[in-house]
């Protein structure tokens, strides 16, 4: 495959409301759509989700955009590439930068799979027909309108519901839904809100049979982390932790956790995510796919990604119309007895919607 061209488009896609975090709220999903052209006539797509602040990661969009269009879309043009996982060397020089390498790594294994003739679950490796969903729930208001978004989620056929959660909103909210719900797949995450200091509050949460914790410590605190694992019974899964191969291995290795939430866009794309499936996989660390709410591209390529074996747990990976009002995809994504069913034609198996692209899109290069 040869680059020849490709277009860069910053989207603000408006959420159907507000959602809220241990660091922060959102009304709006800000990110950059990246489309290669190669040689043949064919356009490949990939998502960068970094946020508009770097409260998440350092990565932030405008830092991002000026990268892609600066210096890693350059580096690719004209390249020969015989597949995806010869980007991880063409980009070493470039430290971390993971979402928007992502973007190109994605956008390439689409690409691949076109000129395969094969869908990009096929492409990867992937083996399933369909894939578990769950839903990730923001910090509400009250425990009573939490439960309230919780029995909404599960009307729908979600099989797995993640609750937000920071200190003064957690055990309580947590309980009140395990009361209505004994018997739901129910975790909670806390987007690295506690310390470990914390450790006999959090111990509460071993009552509620929780899946799992998810990143309650700082992300780069993997010491802690193996810490707080031993006094709890409930395991923690790593998110922000997880951003390379090296960092599932140091997790493994000082048992800082149980489960890895492995997203795609975090780690630098599905080259890098199917080397942590397959690490995990191979030492039985459960995994399972999360997002960064994202449009309907970068959704599509996590589909893919969950038909990877090792996800074995249900992913955050829901129906478009669960955050928006309009997708950037064709047809738009839905959830059927709380799965949702993996594209067989080539490619991200989608059509892209270009009148809504060009309604919320804010800034466009074409390089």
């Amino acid at each position: 495959m040869k680059i020849t061209s490709a277009n860069l488009y910053m989207i603000n896609l408006p959420l159907q409301s507000a959602f809220k975090t241990s660091f922060g709220q959102m009304r709006t999903k800000d990110f950059i759509l990246v489309a290669l052209h190669d040689e043949d006539g064919r356009t490949g797509y990939g998502e960068c989700s970094a946020f508009s602040v770097p409260f998440y990661t350092e990565e932030f969009r405008n830092s991002a955009y000026l990268l892609l269009k600066d210096i890693l879309i350059p580096l690719l043009l004209r390249q020969e590439i015989t597949t995806p996982a010869q980007l991880t060397n063409l980009f070493c020089a470039i430290k971390r930068n993971n979402m928007a390498k992502a973007a190109i790594d994605t956008a390439m294994w689409d690409l691949y799979a076109q000129k395969s003739h094969r869908s990009l679950a096929e492409a990867i490796g992937g083996n399933k027909k369909e894939v578990l969903a769950g839903i990730s729930i923001g910090i509400q208001p009250s425990p009573t309108i939490l439960v309230q978004k919780v029995q909404q989620a599960v009307k729908a056929g979600y099989q797995r519901v993640k609750v937000k959660i920071k200190p003064g909103a957690d055990y309580q909210y947590l309980k009140a839904v395990r009361n209505v719900f004994p018997q739901l797949m129910l975790m909670a995450d806390a987007n690295s809100a506690y310390q470990l200091k914390d450790a006999d509050h959090l111990k509460q949460f071993d009552k509620l049979g929780l899946l799992m914790i998810e990143q309650p410590l700082e992300s780069g605190d993997l010491l802690n982390h193996a810490q707080l694992q031993q006094q709890l019974a409930t395991p923690i899964c790593l998110d922000e932790s997880i951003n390379s191969l090296k960092d599932a291995q140091a997790m493994y290795q000082l048992g800082s956790g149980q489960i890895i939430n492995i997203k795609v866009s975090k780690v630098g794309g599905l080259s890098i995510a199917k080397e942590i499936q397959a690490f995990a996989q191979r030492h039985h660390i459960a995994c399972w796919c999360g997002g960064m709410l994202g449009s309907g591209v970068a959704r599509a390529v996590d589909i893919a990604a969950a038909t990877l074996p090792g996800y074995t747990l249900p992913n955050d990976i829901s129906a478009s119309q669960r955050y928006f009002a309009h997708d950037i995809i064709k047809p738009e994504i839905n959830l059927s007895n709380g799965k949702v069913k993996v594209p067989t034609i080539p490619g991200l198996g989608f059509k892209l919607d270009w009148d809504t692209i060009s309604r919320y899109t804010i800034k466009e290069n074409k390089l």
